[in-house]
C-alpha cells in the first residue's frame, strides 16, 4: 500500500487576550487565528504491525517526545475502537519548528484525527470531537477547520473569513518558548478587544491596534524577543509586528510579497543564524 500525503498548517495568532485564570489552573483566553501556506508533510499507511509506529523527521524533528500530540490521538482513537484495530506507519516531516508558538504539534493531529474522521465516515458530533481533541491540547480543535477563526473565552469558535491573503515575515531565534512558564508568569488580565459589531472587523488598522498579552511575560523572560520586535516594527512598509502565541517566533506582516522579501534580506542580514523565512495567510 502506498503512502497517503497530508499537509498539517502552521497557525497565527493574530491576537491573544488573556481574559482571567481558571480554577483549574489553565487561563481563559480570546484569540484571532488563522493558517498559513507552511506546513508540516504527513504520510500514513496501514501496516501488518501489532502496534502503530510514528517517525518524525527533517530539520525540527529533534527532541520529540514519545508522547507526543499523534501517539496521544492514536492511544484515544484505538481505545474507542474507531479505526477497526488498524495499525498504521505515521512519517511526519517536520517544517514548522517546535516551541514557535505556531502550532505545529497541535496542528499534526488535527490533521491525522481530521484523515480518519473521513476514511472511516466517523459520525462524531461536535461535542465528542471536541472531547477527544481537548485531551491532545488546547488548540488541536482550531486545526479541524482551515478557515480563520476566533476562539472565545467560552471555548467556542466562530469563523471569520479574512478576504485578502497577508504576507508574513517570520523569525524565530534558537530558544523556544514553553507555553506552560510564559503563562505562568501572567500577572494582569485583559478584557475583550474582539468586536464583532465593528464595520472595519479584521482591517489592517483594526488588526494593528489588537495585541498578543503574552509578549509582556515572554519579553521579561527573554529580552532578545523584544528586540527583535523592536528591530522589526522600524522596517519599511510594515504593517505590524507581533508575536504568536506563546513565543518564541515574531512576525512581521506585509501588504505585498516585495516588501516582505525587502525586509527579509535586512533581517537574515542582522539574524544571520536565526530561522527566518516568508509565508502568507490561506
Amino acid at each position: 500500500m502506498n503512502f497517503i500525503k497530508i499537509n498539517s498548517n502552521a497557525k497565527v495568532n493574530l491576537s491573544l487576550t488573556v481574559l482571567k485564570k481558571l480554577k483549574s489552573k489553565f487561563h481563559k483566553i480570546e484569540s484571532l487565528i488563522s493558517f498559513l501556506d507552511l506546513y508540516d508533510e504527513i504520510f500514513l499507511k496501514k501496516i501488518k504491525n501489532k502496534n502503530h509506529k510514528i517517525l518524525f523527521y527533517g530539520k525540527f524533528s529533534k527532541g520529540i517526545s514519545n508522547n507526543n500530540t499523534v501517539s496521544k490521538l492514536i492511544k484515544i482513537l484505538d481505545k474507542k475502537k474507531l479505526i477497526n484495530n488498524d495499525k498504521y506507519l505515521i512519517k511526519i516531516k517536520k517544517n514548522i519548528p517546535n516551541r514557535s508558538g505556531l502550532g505545529g504539534g497541535s496542528m499534526n493531529a488535527a490533521a491525522v484525527f481530521k484523515y480518519f474522521l473521513k476514511k472511516y465516515n466517523l459520525k462524531l458530533n461536535k461535542t465528542e470531537i471536541f472531547k477527544i481533541t481537548s485531551k491532545i491540547g488546547s488548540d488541536t480543535i482550531i486545526g479541524m477547520h482551515k478557515n480563520s477563526t476566533i476562539k472565545l473565552g467560552n471555548s467556542k469558535i466562530k469563523f471569520a473569513k479574512i478576504k485578502r491573503s497577508m504576507h508574513l515575515l517570520l523569525i524565530k531565534p534558537s530558544f523556544g518558548c514553553s507555553t506552560k512558564s510564559i503563562y505562568s508568569n501572567v500577572k494582569t488580565y485583559s478584557k475583550s478587544q474582539i468586536n464583532f459589531n465593528n464595520n472595519k472587523f479584521l482591517s489592517n488598522k483594526y488588526l494593528f491596534n489588537l495585541s498578543n498579552d503574552l509578549e509582556k511575560p515572554a519579553f521579561k523572560k527573554y529580552p532578545k524577543l523584544k528586540k527583535i520586535k523592536l528591530f522589526m516594527e522600524n522596517l519599511d512598509q510594515i504593517l505590524f509586528s507581533r508575536m504568536t502565541g506563546s513565543g518564541s517566533t515574531i512576525i512581521g506582516y506585509f501588504k505585498s510579497k516585495k516588501d516582505c522579501q525587502n525586509a527579509q534580506k535586512i533581517l537574515k542580514k542582522k539574524y544571520k543564524n536565526y530561522w527566518c523565512i516568508l509565508s502568507k495567510t490561506i
